[in-house]
């Protein structure tokens, strides 16, 4: 891939990974001090990234900048990726591509959020998600039901029913994460146990 592609492929990725996390050219705009003129002539094409823009986007869309050019391999099959705080929980991001399936290891601490959610607290967004506990419990509020999930344990559902999670354990919750923006759902294959 020559240089020229290389930088033709940026505008529509910054367009993906924009809409992949709900934000608007304006929002985006106020965050990274960048003109929405600006950001659409880039997301379009019309302007040639520089590495003053892509280094204020990469910030603002807590990525690698190699994320945004899709530098060629190295030969390195290692994934850096930097472990994101919310809430006072830990996200570690699994998958490198913005749209489509994305994985995340959470760590969640104990006693998380600090107080036990309620029916009220449960949200709802377009996307399907798959969860699988690593150690630790993890509650999910899921419409009218209550699980709890233990390690070895995995639950899937759409996220247009309402849901929350928690970690009512003494010690901190690992789970791993499948979530699919457009409602893709994952397909688990095993075998049934030899006797």
């Amino acid at each position: 891939m020559d240089l020229d592609d290389v930088l033709q492929s940026v505008g529509p990725r910054l367009r993906a990974l924009r809409q992949e996390r709900g934000s608007t050219l304006a929002q985006l705009s106020t965050s990274t001090g960048i003109s929405v003129s600006t950001l659409s002539r880039l997301e379009s094409g019309g302007r040639r990234p520089t590495l003053e823009l892509l280094l204020l986007l990469a910030r603002a869309h807590q990525v690698q900048l190699d994320e945004l050019i899709d530098a060629p391999v190295t030969g390195d099959p290692r994934v850096h990726m930097r472990p994101m705080k919310r809430h006072g929980a830990t996200f570690i991001p699994l998958s490198r591509r913005p749209g489509g399936v994305q994985a995340y290891k959470q760590i969640l601490p104990p006693r998380w959020p600090g107080y036990e959610p309620g029916r009220e607290d449960q949200k709802v967004h377009e996307g399907y998600e798959w969860l699988y506990v690593l150690s630790g419990r993890l509650r999910l509020l899921l419409g009218e039901h209550e699980v709890i999930l233990t390690q070895g344990e995995a639950a899937e559902f759409d996220t247009r029913t309402p849901h929350a999670f928690s970690n009512p354990g003494q010690e901190p919750a690992e789970v791993l994460a499948l979530f699919g923006p457009q409602g893709e759902r994952m397909h688990v294959r095993a075998r049934p146990a030899a006797r």
